[in-house]
């Protein structure tokens, strides 16, 4: 039976994704076309502070728990929320049917400016230009940005480049990243009516 493009549009895109490994136990639900609701309990709570910046200019309903050795440290929880959330896009999209694919959004946060562009694309791929000046925002290491952007890139299967143009405030700067993400990732999972039956590749898969 052939789906109407209507149904295309309006079905939810949603995904609910577990991931238990000797070192976390994580759960992500993900709503590509919600109202910006975050509830995140990951132990980490400034990764908490920019799942639900992802969320709420993301337009997404989000719900992340994870719990993770993090007496050691946050790597381990850090990154496996990235993977999951990363693979829950990834089910969410389906065969990314009807979606706009490319996202670029430029964003200031004070004196730090930030842009994100991005594309669906089914290749994973992560240009990286952050400069963050301290090793830490409260216990937060910074060094972990990166990896939580490499595990979602990895499990999404997008091509991700993150450009810094200003900053000197490491806070600002994650968080304009964070915040020109979401709103990348926005555009591009919104649905275009003109092709809304269609994947968007001269191939006709991603």
């Amino acid at each position: 039976m052939q789906i109407s493009d209507h149904a295309l549009t309006t079905s939810p895109r949603t995904a609910s994704i577990s991931r238990t490994t000797g070192e976390t136990d994580v759960a992500v639900t993900l709503n590509l076309d919600g109202e910006g609701n975050c509830d995140a309990d990951t132990g980490i709570p400034f990764l908490d502070h920019m799942l639900a910046q992802l969320a709420s200019h993301g337009l997404f309903d989000l719900e992340v728990k994870a719990t993770g050795d993090t007496e050691i440290d946050d790597h381990h929880t850090n990154e496996d929320v990235g993977i999951t959330l990363g693979q829950a896009f990834a089910q969410a999209l389906r065969d990314r049917k009807g979606i706009q694919r490319f996202g670029n959004f430029l964003a200031p946060l004070d004196e730090a400016l930030i842009q994100v562009a991005l594309d669906f694309s089914g290749r994973p791929h992560l240009s990286y230009g952050l400069t963050i000046p301290t090793q830490r925002v409260g216990t937060y290491d910074t060094q972990l940005v990166r990896e939580f952007f490499v595990a979602l890139v990895n499990h999404s299967e997008m091509t991700l480049h993150i450009r810094q143009l200003d900053g000197i405030n490491s806070h600002h700067i994650i968080e304009a990243t964070f915040k020109a993400f979401a709103r990348a990732c926005r555009s591009a999972v919104e649905i275009d009516p003109r092709r809304a039956s269609h994947v968007p590749s001269s191939k006709g898969v991603l």
